[in-house]
């Protein structure tokens, strides 16, 4: 008797390739592109990070936001600690400054 192939747990390879063709998908239906990682991007932040930053400079909780975008409160909270790396800041106080210093204090379209 023929061994057995391993079996994939959970099928976990083939629902990673469905995942990433959707994303792509939905990246051609909105127009967008993946950034391309590199040096440069590990301080700039990504157009969510730097909208969330500007929510929060602006007074808004971290509930506040994410009722706006559709998060939970904790994953604001993660994006917030991100952006604070990025831009090397300990409090939402230095977001103001920093953003301005950043060039990322744009208004939202």
């Amino acid at each position: 008797m023929a061994p057995r192939p391993a079996r994939q747990h959970r099928g976990q390879p083939a629902a990673r390739q469905v995942g990433r063709e959707r994303a792509q998908r939905e990246l051609v239906a909105t127009g967008e592109r993946v950034r391309k990682r590199s040096v440069e991007t590990v301080t700039t932040l990504t157009a969510q990070e730097a909208y969330i930053a500007q929510l929060a400079r602006d007074g808004l909780t971290n509930p506040e936001i994410g009722t706006r975008l559709f998060l939970s409160a904790r994953t604001v909270e993660w994006h917030l600690r991100k952006i604070f790396t990025k831009l090397g800041i300990s409090s939402r106080r230095e977001l103001r400054t920093a953003l301005a210093q950043s060039g990322e204090d744009r208004q939202p379209a």
